[in-house]
């Protein structure tokens, strides 16, 4: 088990940027595939952008696909989401999760999740 702490989030202009983290403690980091995934208000959860345990293979959802960034520094056992031209629609509590299986965007596949770390964009 990984435990999972986002942090970076927070009130932006729309067309910003802004760079999430999320510090991982536990065994194994480099072993876990690594996600994001955010909900806005009265919405269910929905995949951002996930990354394998190398790196070498990176998915995003077509909403953030050539804004947004996922990277991972397994040295530091942290994963970042660097968000650029932040649209109001990208409003959303952003959470990170891991999972020891293949990589995917699937909600259910991941077991380890963050607390969530609030993203805000304004006109």
């Amino acid at each position: 088990q990984l435990q999972l702490v986002e942090a970076g989030g927070g009130l932006v202009q729309a067309g910003d940027s802004l760079r999430l983290s999320c510090a991982a403690s536990g065994r194994s980091f480099s072993a876990y595939a690594m996600a994001w995934f955010r909900q806005a208000l009265g919405k269910e959860r929905e995949f951002v952008a996930s990354i394998s345990w190398s790196g070498g293979w990176i998915s995003y959802a077509d909403s953030v696909k050539g804004r947004f960034t996922i990277s991972r520094d397994n040295a530091e056992s942290t994963v970042y989401l660097q968000m650029n031209s932040l649209k109001l629609e990208d409003t959303a509590v952003y959470y990170c999760a891991a999972t020891r299986g293949v990589l995917t965007t699937a909600r259910r596949a991941y077991n380890n999740w963050g607390q969530g770390t609030q993203v805000t964009v304004s006109s």
